[in-house]
C-alpha cells in the first residue's frame, strides 16, 4: 500500500473514532435520561403516568437505535463538486451546536451515495466505500465520478485507488452466518430506486433467485418508517413471510437499522390467537383459496338465521305464548337489513322479536304494552323457552366454531358451497378439533368479518378508553408543546400507556388486534398467495399500500397467481374500489447463485416445458456436482465431509418431503453432536434439513439436494421446487440421487 493511501486509511481512522465516541456519547446520556424518567416520581394521576411511560418509550427505542448501529456505524463518504464532504452510516449524528456528522442512509442527503454515476455525477467527485471491522477502517473504496479532478489529481488519490466493485463483490463471497444481514453499505442503484419509491403505491418487485428482493423490501420497510414516521409510527408495518423459519432469518434485519414497528407474522399468523401450521394436500389448500370461498363462509353465516317450520308455544311464567315462523322472519329480515354482522344483528334481531313477544304477553295479561315494556321484556328474558328458542333461531357463533362446524358436517357444507362438487367437498371434510392449516386462516378471518361481536359491555367500555384516549392526546400535545420536542406526535408520545406497568409497543398492540390498520405491508414470497388470502391483506391495509415481493417462476401451488395482474384484480375485489396505482420493478440481477449453478437450475426448469425469465448471474464458481449414489442416506457422509472444511459456512439438505424425517436421522447421526439444526431457529446451527418449502427465500453456502426426480414428482407445479432447491447455494451446490438417473436434470438414460 503506498503512502498516500496509508494516509488516507489513518486519517478515515479518526473520523471514524470519532463518530464512535460520539455514539458513545449519545448512548450514555439517552440511558441516563431512560434511567430518569423511569424513576422519577409523578403525580400519580393517569395523564402524569401517560407522559412518564411515553417518555420511557421513546428513550427506549432511541437506545435501541443506538445500540443497534454499532456494527458499520459509518460506511461511505461522498466528495462533493463545491468542496464539501458528506458520510454516509447507519443512522444520522449531530453534535451538540447540531452541526451534521453522520448523514442516515435513508435521508434524501444520502441518495447520491447509491445513484451518482459518471454520467449522473449529481454533484460528486468522488464515492468512498469505508469497510470497518468492528470500530477499525481496514480498507478503503473509491469510485470516482469526475475523471477531471482524477486527472488533476485532486483529493490525494489516483487512478490505482479507483477499484470499483470489490466491497459488494467481497459482501457477496463472506461466508453466510443462517442470518439475513443488511445492504445498507453495498446496496446497488436499482435496489436503492426500489428501496425510495412513494408510499402510496402498490409497488410490485419481481425478480428470480439471488437478486435480493427480500432484502430490498426490508430495507423499504426501513426506509418508509424512517421517512413517514407520523403515519407509520402510529399504525406500524406488517411483514408477510413464507414461514417460520423464513421470518426468523430475516429477523434482525430490521432491528439492526434501527426500527421497532414491524410486525413479522406468516400467512398462517395473521388470524390472532392462531399460529396455523398443520399440513395438507395443496389440492385441498387450493379449493380453500378461492375467492368463491367467500360466498361459502358468508352462506354458511345466513344458515345459521334459522326459521322454526312451525309455530312454537312458549311458556312465559305460566302464560303461554306462540311464536310463529312469521314473527321470527319478520324479526330476522329486519336484521338482516341493517346490513351488521351476524353477531351484531343479533340485537336487532332479538329485540324485534321481544317486542312482538311482548305484545302479545300485554295482550294475555291485559295490560297496555308501552305502559309497562320493560317490565314485559324483563319476563320474557326469564322464560327458559324464549332464551332456548331466540338462541335456536339466531345463535351467536365464533369464527373458529363456524369453520369447523362447516368442515365436520357434510350437510352445512352442501348447503353453504352449492357450487363445489361432490368429490371437492368430500375433500374439505375433515373432524372436529383437526388442526388450522394456513389456508384456514383467510376463512377465518372471512368468517370473523361476517360475523363480528356483539358485546356492549365492550362498547362501553371503548367509548369510555376513546374518550380518555383524545384527553390524553390534548396533553400529551400540550406537553410537547412546553418542550418544544420534535420528531415525536402525541400517539407517539401515549403509544406504550396501556395502564400501570403494562407497555406495549405498536408492532405488540397490532398484533393482538385483527383489525389493526396498517400503514404498509410488505408481502414476501407473494406469489404463493390464494385469493382468499390477498382479501385478508386488503382488509389489514385498506389503503392498499403495499410492496409486494416475488417470482412467477417459483410459483409452487395450485392456489398461487398466474400474473400479477390476476393478484392485483384480487386485491382491488375484495376492497370494492378502483384499480390502485400500481407500478413493477424488475430485479434482474443475480448476485447470489455462481452462474454455473443458474444454468443448471435454468436448465431444469426448461426440461419441465416452462422458460425462466432472462437473470444475469454476476459471480463465477465451481460447477455443480452429480453424484450418484447406492443409497441415499449416504449424503449424509457427504453432508459431514462437508463440515469438515475450514470456514465452510452453512450447509442445507434439501429433500422431498416423503423423505425429510430419513434423511434427517441419517445426517444427525454422521454429524457431531449439535450440528444438525431443529425447529424455527434451525438457521443458528451449521446444518439444516430443509423441504423446498421450508428453504423458500433462504441461502447457504453449500447445498445438497437429493433426489430431483423425486422432489419434482411430490411437487405441485412441475419443475418449480427443483428450481427454487437448486438456487439456495451461494458457493457448492451438489445433487444426490440413487438408481435411475434423474430426468429432471435431463440425464434419463444416463449412468
Amino acid at each position: 500500500m503506498g503512502e498516500g493511501r496509508e494516509r488516507e486509511l489513518d486519517a478515515e481512522r479518526a473520523v471514524v473514532s470519532h463518530l464512535y465516541d460520539r455514539l458513545d456519547t449519545l448512548r450514555e446520556r439517552t440511558r441516563a435520561d431512560l434511567r430518569r424518567a423511569q424513576r422519577e416520581q409523578t403525580a400519580g394521576t393517569p395523564a402524569a403516568l401517560t407522559e412518564q411511560d411515553a417518555f420511557v418509550r421513546l428513550y427506549t427505542d432511541r437506545l435501541a437505535a443506538l445500540e443497534a448501529a454499532e456494527t458499520r456505524l459509518c460506511f461511505g463518504r461522498l466528495d462533493l463538486a463545491d468542496g464539501g464532504q458528506r458520510y454516509i452510516g447507519r443512522l444520522g449524528l449531530a453534535d451538540d451546536e447540531q452541526q451534521p456528522m453522520l448523514t442516515d442512509w435513508r435521508a434524501p442527503a444520502a441518495e447520491p451515495f447509491y445513484q451518482a454515476t459518471a454520467a449522473d455525477p449529481r454533484g460528486v467527485v468522488r464515492r468512498r466505500h469505508i469497510v470497518t471491522s468492528g470500530r477499525d477502517v481496514t480498507a478503503l473504496e473509491d469510485d470516482v465520478l469526475d475523471l477531471g479532478a482524477l486527472a488533476d489529481g485532486a483529493g490525494g488519490f489516483t487512478a490505482d485507488d479507483v477499484q470499483g466493485g470489490g466491497v459488494l463483490m467481497a459482501a457477496l463471497a463472506a461466508r453466510r452466518t443462517g442470518r439475513m444481514h443488511d445492504i445498507v453499505a453495498t446496496m446497488q442503484a436499482e435496489q436503492d430506486q426500489i428501496v425510495r419509491s412513494p408510499l402510496d403505491d402498490v409497488l410490485i418487485v419481481e425478480g428470480g433467485p439471488g437478486c435480493g428482493k427480500t432484502v430490498v423490501a426490508l430495507h423499504r420497510a426501513a426506509y418508509l418508517l424512517y421517512t413517514y414516521r407520523e403515519k407509520l409510527g402510529r399504525s406500524g408495518v406488517l411483514i408477510v413471510g413464507p414461514n417460520r423459519i423464513f421470518l426468523h432469518y430475516i429477523g434482525q434485519v430490521l432491528p439492526a437499522l434501527g426500527e421497532t414497528a414491524a410486525v413479522l407474522r406468516t400467512a398462517g399468523q395473521l388470524y390472532p390467537g392462531v399460529d396455523a401450521r398443520a399440513w395438507e394436500p395443496d389440492e385441498i389448500a387450493e379449493i380453500k383459496g378461492r375467492r368463491v370461498m367467500a360466498d361459502v363462509i358468508s352462506r354458511a353465516v345466513r344458515a345459521r338465521q334459522r326459521i322454526p317450520s312451525a309455530p312454537r308455544i312458549l311458556d312465559v311464567g305460566g302464560i303461554e305464548l306462540t311464536m310463529t315462523p312469521q314473527m321470527v322472519q319478520s324479526a330476522r329480515d329486519r336484521a338482516r337489513s341493517s346490513r351488521r354482522p351476524h353477531n351484531v344483528a343479533r340485537r336487532t334481531f332479538a329485540l324485534t322479536l321481544l317486542d312482538m313477544l311482548a305484545a302479545q304477553l300485554a295482550e294475555a295479561m291485559h295490560v297496555e304494552l308501552g305502559d309497562h315494556r320493560e317490565a314485559l321484556i324483563a319476563d320474557l328474558r326469564d322464560s327458559a323457552d324464549v332464551r332456548r328458542e331466540v338462541n335456536l333461531a339466531w345463535m351467536p357463533v365464533t369464527p373458529e366454531r363456524l369453520l369447523a362446524d362447516l368442515w365436520a358436517d357434510p350437510d352445512r357444507l352442501a348447503q353453504a358451497a352449492p357450487n363445489l362438487s361432490v368429490d371437492e367437498r368430500a375433500l374439505l371434510q375433515r373432524n372436529r378439533g383437526a388442526a388450522w392449516t394456513p389456508a384456514d386462516v383467510p376463512l377465518l378471518d372471512e368468517a370473523a368479518e361476517c360475523l363480528g361481536v356483539d358485546d356492549e359491555a365492550d362498547r362501553r367500555r371503548q367509548a369510555t378508553a376513546d374518550a380518555e384516549r383524545r384527553a390524553e392526546l390534548d396533553y400529551a400535545q400540550s406537553v410537547l408543546e412546553m418542550t418544544g420536542t420534535r420528531g415525536v406526535s402525541a400517539d407517539q408520545l401515549i403509544d406504550r400507556y396501556a395502564g400501570p406497568g403494562e407497555v406495549l409497543s405498536v408492532a405488540e398492540r397490532a398484533a393482538m388486534d385483527r383489525e389493526w390498520i396498517y400503514g404498509h405491508i410488505v408481502v414476501d414470497e407473494a406469489q404463493e398467495l390464494s385469493p382468499m388470502m390477498w382479501r385478508t391483506l386488503a382488509r389489514r391495509c385498506p389503503s392498499l399500500s403495499m410492496t409486494v415481493v416475488g417470482d412467477l417462476d417459483q410459483v409452487a401451488t395450485r392456489a398461487g397467481a398466474q400474473s400479477w395482474e390476476q393478484a392485483l384484480r384480487e386485491v382491488t375485489a375484495s376492497r370494492h374500489r378502483i384499480k390502485p396505482r400500481c407500478r413493477v420493478e424488475h430485479l434482474t440481477v443475480n448476485y447470489r447463485t455462481p452462474r454455473p449453478i443458474m444454468e443448471l437450475a435454468r436448465e431444469a426448469l426448461q426440461i419441465a416445458g416452462r422458460e425462466p425469465a432472462p437473470l444475469e448471474s454476476i459471480r463465477d464458481g465451481d460447477p455443480p456436482r452429480i453424484v450418484a449414489l447406492s443409497d441415499i442416506r449416504e449424503v449424509a457422509e457427504l453432508v459431514r465431509a462437508a463440515t469438515g472444511e475450514a470456514d465452510f459456512g452453512r450447509i442445507a439438505v434439501i429433500t422431498a418431503p416423503s423423505q425429510q424425517d430419513q434423511i434427517e436421522r441419517a445426517v444427525i447421526d454422521a454429524c457431531p453432536p449439535g450440528t444438525v439444526g431443529h425447529g424455527d431457529d434451525r438457521l443458528d446451527a451449521d446444518v439444516s434439513v430443509l423441504t423446498v418449502r421450508q428453504a423458500k427465500g433462504l441461502e447457504f453456502d453449500i447445498v445438497f439436494v437429493v433426489e430431483p426426480d423425486l422432489i419434482d414428482l411430490e411437487a405441485a407445479k412441475l419443475g418449480t421446487d427443483l428450481y427454487v432447491a437448486l438456487t439456495r447455494a451461494t458457493r457448492l451446490l451438489t445433487v444426490a440421487y440413487s438408481g435411475t438417473a434423474p430426468r429432471s436434470l435431463g440425464m434419463a438414460g444416463s449412468t
